[in-house]
């Protein structure tokens, strides 16, 4: 699909104690392998690997042979531990201990992790940053260079501040992605401490008012400590648009993260639209969370069932075109639908040849039911026409990077796009030699 970047959720032992089942329930069965993110158990934590996946060796040669497809492999990192790890025996005091004894587990209401116990930070905060340094530098040792971090606002900001500028000291590459959906207050602190990438709140902005103000947000006014990585799923989020949004919703997604965004992602599933929510949550059912969750990829794509070859031309356009590699030079533009959001970016690309100038227009049907019309009204200073790029009667040339058309273009244009058909105009702006 052209990503840059295989994704690991946790690959360590997975406790026995409080072991869920499939969709969060509290009985599991002898064959349920239990949730990934209840870390640890007798053969293991955080510095282990299951034993169900293999051994040192084994990652080893799956992050070279990731290497030799160009992709790099990124680790999910979980502070906590299932009452099976061994820290919860040799380092008690990692966690919170109730008036009765007991540790508690992890809650978000109304959501409860009986499998889970959180760390604490407050009785030994030099132990437990000491084992997590070690931990961090065990995997970078092994070819982790990127570090999807769990819940990190639940952990003092002090402490990420301290292990990413410890970790960065030694290794400057190595990146730490903060899985934070939180106040933007708090989210912001994660990216002022050192977090090189955030998720975002781009998952639940659906709108033409919301997308353009987000947009603008991200690109114009956080973007200087906010580096938002627009994933359009996770295991967690499986937002109504998607439910009920049908094949264009995905692709309108996958347009809208992939082409505003310099980062972006899709968790597995994505592709085959997967779409089933759990009753009464923004959660897919049976979700690998606690369950193993099959899928036959070449199946679907030999039956035109999978939108791979899709995000593989979104990929493709992105290494193609510079402006797209850039945060801070996104510009919304007008249109006269209520449902056509239209953005642009420039950049002026310098090379020994002298300066060349690449422009994408996009224009995306946010309406996955149905054809929408729209005159869209461009501020052709933001593209940034030369003279010679303009014809006698003052337009330019558009080349549209998914379906090959190419138009005229001037500072008002005509557009209708059906959802069904392709939701959205990717436009290169053709420069005159």
């Amino acid at each position: 699909m052209g990503f840059d970047v295989v994704y690991l959720p946790p690959i360590h032992p997975i406790g026995r104690t409080h072991r869920k089942g499939p969709n969060n329930t509290l009985v599991a069965t002898e064959h349920d392998p239990g949730s990934p993110w209840a870390i640890g158990s007798g053969e293991g934590g955080h510095d282990a690997i299951h034993p169900d996946l293999g051994t040192f060796d084994d990652f080893d040669a799956f992050v070279a042979r990731a290497a030799e497809h160009g992709l790099e492999v990124a680790l999910d990192l979980a502070l906590q531990a299932a009452p099976d790890h061994p820290w919860v025996s040799s380092h008690p005091e990692w966690f919170t201990t109730r008036v009765d004894g007991s540790i508690a587990y992890a809650e978000n209401p109304p959501k409860k992790y009986q499998d889970i116990y959180p760390m604490n930070f407050d009785n030994d905060p030099e132990g437990l940053c000491i084992e997590v340094l070690r931990i961090v530098r065990l995997w970078v040792s092994h070819g982790v260079k990127i570090f999807r971090v769990d819940n990190p606002h639940t952990k003092p900001v002090w402490f990420w501040e301290w292990l990413i500028a410890e970790v960065n000291r030694k290794d400057p590459d190595v990146v730490f992605l903060a899985e934070a959906f939180t106040r933007p207050p708090m989210m912001h602190a994660l990216g002022r401490a050192g977090f090189q990438q955030s998720y975002s709140y781009f998952t639940w902005r659906n709108t033409k008012t919301e997308l353009a103000e987000y947009f603008t947000e991200v690109s114009r006014e956080t973007a200087a400590f906010f580096r938002p990585n627009f994933f359009v799923n996770t295991p967690d989020i499986l937002t109504e648009y998607l439910q009920f949004g049908g094949p264009p919703g995905f692709k309108i997604r996958a347009v809208l993260a992939a082409m505003a965004s310099p980062l972006w992602g899709v968790y597995s599933g994505y592709e085959l639209y997967e779409h089933v929510a759990r009753p009464g949550a923004e959660e897919y059912i049976d979700n690998e969370k606690f369950e193993y969750r099959p899928r036959d990829f070449a199946a679907a794509e030999e039956h035109g069932r999978s939108l791979a070859p899709y995000l593989k031309r979104l990929n493709d356009i992105r290494r193609m075109h510079p402006s797209l590699h850039d945060l801070g030079n996104l510009t919304i533009h007008a249109s006269t639908d209520d449902a056509t959001l239209v953005f642009s970016k420039h950049k002026n690309v310098s090379s020994p040849e002298g300066t060349e100038k690449d422009t994408i227009i996009v224009v995306v049907n946010l309406d996955p039911h149905s054809a929408r019309e729209a005159t869209v009204s461009l501020d052709l200073r933001a593209l940034e026409l030369d003279p010679s790029d303009l014809t006698p009667d003052g337009t330019y040339r558009v080349d549209d990077l998914i379906t090959a058309d190419s138009w005229q273009w001037g500072a008002d244009n005509y557009v209708r796009l059906d959802a069904h058909v392709e939701p959205a105009h990717i436009l290169h702006v053709r420069r005159q030699a």
